[in-house]
This record gives C-alpha cells, sequence and structure tokens, in this order.
C-alpha cells in the first residue's frame, strides 16, 4: 500500500509518500516540501493572507498530481495552528477540498504532539528509557516526554518562530534587550512544563523539524569545521547550539543569507530559532540533541497504519482499486461470505458460457461479479427487502474507481436477483440507455439463477457446465451432496434467464455426484 501524508504547517507545507511493507513497516519513497509561510501575519485569530493562501493550494495542486503519478492508495492531510487559529481557516480548507479534492483534517496542538513524538520514536532508538522530543515550528513549539511506545507528557505551545519573529524582532541584528524578551517570554510560557518532563529524568532529547535540523547542521560545523554528510541521528551538543545562537545575533540578514550550512529560506528566522532552542535545552540541563528527520508527516503514517491494519492487508491482497472497494463494502455490511463468492462464481459461469447468445463484454462481467459479491448486503438492514437495502448501499456505500452509471447498474444488478425483474418504470432502470437496460436484464439473470443454486449456502453444486441445444438449453450442474433445494430454487427462478439469455427452455441436469 503507499500512503501520502501531508502536513500543512504555519511554515511549510510538507508531503512524503511511503510504501507500506507486509510487517506494517513502511519507506518513504518520495518526498516534497514548499515554504509558503501561510501563517505570517494570519495568527492569534487573525486572516491567512491571499498570497499565502493562493501559495499553499498551487504547493498542495502540485503535491496531489505527484501522488496521483505514484499512485498512492490514500492520501492523509493534517492542517495545525495557521489554520486552526486563522479567522478564514474554514474557508481555506474548503477551497482546498474544491481545487485538489484532497480533505483536510485540523488536529489540535496535543494531537499533534503525540503523532511527532510516535514519529521521532519510530526514527531514533529510544529503547527502554525516556526521551524528550521537541518539534520547532512557525506558530507553535512541540513537546513530550515518554517512551518508545508511550506518551506521557505532552503540550503544544504558541511559541513558533514566525509567531515570536512577528512578536519579537524590531531590528536586524537583533538587539540584546530583545533577545532576552524572547528568551524570559519562551521560559515563561513553557518553563514550568519542562521541569515537569526535566524532573521525570530522560535518556536523550530528540530534535524534529526544519528548523532545528537546520540548526543542528550549523551545530555540527561549529564542532567539526565540515558540514555533516548525514543529519539523521546525529548528536549535536548544546553547547554547540549555544555557540550557534552567539554566532547568528551577531549577523544580519545579508551575511546569514551567505552562512555556509544554513538554509537561506530559513534565514530571516533562523535567530529566533537559535534562541528558542538553546533555551528550552537550557531548561531541561540537556548536555546535546539527537536530530531525526521523521515528524509529523511520518506520525500520521504510523497513526494511519495503527489504525487501519485491516485495509492495508486487503490493499495489498487487492491492489485494483475498483474490486478492493467492493471487498471493503462487503466486509463492512458483514456478507463477505462463502456464499456470495460462490454465486459470483456461478453466475460467471453462466456468463462465461452464453457470450454468443447475450454478447456483453469483459466490463459487462465485471458489473455481473461485483453485483454477485454485494448482492446480499441489504440483509445487514434487514432481511426483508433486502435486495433493495443491497442497492441503496451500494449507491451509497463509497465505492471507489467507478463511474456514476457503473454504480447504478451494479445496484440494479443485486436488486434483481429476487422477485421483481426489470421494468422500465422502476426508478435507476428506466433512465438507462437501451443497451445498458439489456444489460442489465441480462446479468441480473444470470445472477437469479446463480443465486438459486446455492439456495442452501452450503456450494453444493460445485461446478456447471452449459450445452445448447437446437430446441432447449441444458444447465448440467456438478455437485457434492443433495442439491435438491438448489433444483427446486433454479427451477422458481430460471424464466428471467430463459427469456433474457437462452432465448428458449431451460433444463437443469445432475451431472456425476461425489460424497
Amino acid at each position: 500500500m503507499r500512503i501520502a501524508a501531508i502536513d500543512i504547517g504555519t511554515n511549510s507545507v510538507h508531503m512524503i509518500v511511503v510504501q507500506v511493507r507486509p510487517d506494517l513497516s513502511f519507506e518513504v519513497v518520495d518526498r516534497e516540501k514548499e515554504m509558503v509561510r501561510l501563517g505570517a501575519g494570519g495568527l492569534d485569530g487573525r486572516s491567512l493572507a491571499p498570497t499565502a493562501m493562493t501559495a499553499a493550494l498551487q504547493a498542495l495542486a502540485k503535491f496531489r498530481r505527484l501522488a496521483d503519478s505514484r499512485e498512492v492508495d490514500e492520501i492523509v492531510a493534517t492542517a495545525t495552528s495557521a489554520v486552526r487559529e486563522a479567522v478564514n481557516g474554514a474557508l481555506f480548507l474548503r477551497r482546498v477540498a474544491a481545487e485538489t479534492g484532497i480533505r483536510v483534517r485540523v488536529i489540535s496542538g496535543t494531537e499533534e504532539a503525540h503523532l511527532i513524538h510516535h514519529a521521532a520514536a519510530y526514527g531514533t532508538a529510544v529503547g527502554r528509557g525516556s526521551a524528550v522530543v521537541i518539534d520547532i515550528g512557525g506558530g507553535s513549539v512541540e513537546i513530550t516526554h515518554g517512551s518508545a511506545t508511550r506518551v506521557r507528557l505532552a503540550r503544544s505551545f504558541k511559541v513558533g518562530v514566525i509567531r515570536l519573529t512577528e512578536r519579537f524582532v524590531h531590528s536586524d541584528p537583533l538587539s540584546r534587550r530583545d533577545e532576552r524578551r524572547l528568551a524570559r517570554y519562551v521560559t515563561e510560557q513553557t518553563g514550568a512544563f519542562v521541569a515537569r518532563a526535566r524532573d521525570r529524568g530522560f535518556t536523550r532529547v530528540i530534535g524534529t523539524s526544519g528548523t532545528i535540523l537546520s540548526l543542528g547542521a550549523l551545530g555540527a560545523m561549529e564542532t567539526t569545521g565540515t558540514p555533516p554528510g548525514d543529519l539523521r541521528n546525529l548528536r549535536v551538543s548544546a553547547k554547540a547550539i549555544h555557540r550557534v545562537r552567539k554566532r547568528l545575533l551577531e549577523l544580519d540578514l545579508e551575511e546569514r543569507l551567505q552562512l555556509p550550512g544554513l538554509d537561506p529560506r530559513r534565514a530571516d528566522l533562523a535567530v529566533t530559532g537559535a534562541i528558542l532552542l538553546d533555551t528550552l535545552l537550557a531548561e531541561l540541563g540537556a548536555d546535546e540533541i539527537t536530530l531525526c528527520d521523521l515528524a509529523l508527516r511520518e506520525g500520521l503514517v504510523l497513526d494511519y497504519i495503527r489504525r487501519n491494519p485491516r485495509h492495508i492487508a486487503t490493499i495489498e491482497h487487492y491492489p485494483d482499486v475498483r474490486r478492493r472497494s467492493v471487498v471493503e463494502l462487503a466486509d463492512r455490511c458483514q456478507a463477505w461470505t462463502d456464499h456470495a463468492r460462490h454465486v459470483s462464481y456461478l453466475a460467471l459461469r453462466l456468463f462465461d458460457q452464453t457470450r454468443q447468445r447475450h454478447g456483453l463484454s469483459a466490463r459487462e462481467r465485471e458489473w455481473l461479479e461485483f453485483g454477485s459479491l454485494l448482492h446480499d448486503i441489504g440483509g445487514h438492514i434487514s432481511y426483508k427487502a433486502h435486495h433493495k437495502h443491497s442497492q441503496y448501499l451500494i449507491l451509497n456505500g463509497d465505492l471507489r474507481g467507478f463511474e456514476p452509471e457503473e454504480i447504478e447498474v451494479i445496484g440494479l444488478v443485486a436488486r434483481y436477483h429476487r422477485q421483481a425483474t426489470p421494468k422500465k418504470s422502476h426508478d435507476g432502470f428506466g433512465q438507462l440507455a437501451a443497451d445498458t437496460r439489456k444489460a442489465v436484464r441480462v446479468l441480473a439473470a444470470c445472477l437469479r439463477l446463480a443465486e438459486g443454486l446455492d439456495r442452501s449456502h452450503a456450494q453444493v453444486v460445485r461446478d456447471l457446465r452449459v450445452v445448447e441445444r437446437r430446441d432447449e438449453c441444458v444447465i448440467r450442474i456438478r455437485t457434492q451432496g443433495d442439491p435438491e433445494l438448489e433444483l427446486w430454487a433454479a427451477s422458481r427462478h430460471r424464466k428471467p434467464f430463459e427469456r433474457e439469455v437462452a432465448g428458449g427452455p431451460v433444463r437443469l441436469e445432475v451431472g456425476s455426484r461425489k460424497g
């Protein structure tokens, strides 16, 4: 299974595409990021700027095309503090859905913190110990304390780098007075919680997010003098981060843009980020921080895998989205039974062996198969009139990969497996084109006869063969057990097959019996 996870943050919009392995681990097969500064000027209940929304929509449209090209099975998208706080956040998400088809869920800061912690623990060896995880975003900072499997403390604080920069940065380079005000504010907001995490004890501090990775790269260069080859699981001393803070405070924007190892796109926020991270590490009394390149996006993937193991297994078993969608609907309605599968098999045998008469194609054959698999799902509501309930569930069951008319046909095929035969006065059927109405009549006739041939739901009729003679059509059935009930039911339901498929009388014969 392939999942695309999208994180619409205050500073950046990220997407990863992952391949889920059979053991439910995953690997990233593609990733993309756009720094759109969605939250710039729009935090604390203000409106998202039109230019920022446009940039984010353009990025998401590109992400959607990339996800489609990667043939993802599911897109999981979340929005965090910028959208959560903006007065026009809901309007922005409606535009995202309308223009890209991506449905975005707004998550709370606490939920965001939990997801990030699980991602960090997945990507970094926490072992049996405890870790403090810090994620610095544009609008908020998430801090957690916990083990590899359990989050004990989790909070989100409104001290992200965009928010703090807009509030405290009034000069370039930053004045010492504003530096002290910023650091003091961070301590006021986070100090009590960080003290609780510190007092519980921890074996390591893990840092995620682009801001921390960028500062970590600068810290590593402070120590080694060369850019690190790989930031993943790199340990950077707290003293190196403090030196990065002091160095950045001495530089203006132009000088920071030239600084080796610093992402130029983060140069305007780097000073705030350094003060913030250095302050948090000092509050924790941490000696070092371990860099982690997994964050909210990977947390979304892990959460999806945790909640949907059966769905993932189904996708691996049924890679075709149409077939998978049918199987999942049957499963949701508790009707994915041996009876449904066997009726589908017998109906397709009837269809295949009478092709010269009905002249239908592989497309209609698939409709018959899916209608047969779903013909009894209405029993999930009530056995009485369950054929009509089946039609309703098919029409409203969120079948994916089908055109609307195809869903209509599949629903009608299921409806006509018992009682009334198709009439132009029936809703849905009468609105179809003439050739499609003919197909429904043929398919429903095959399904109705197949249903009769498994009346006991015991699969007594193991197989069948259609033999065409000049004056009649003979259906020879191979049985295992006593087929009396099946012969009785099939005889009751053979009239539509005689009229729509065979074009004359149908006779049932029992071939060799076993058992």
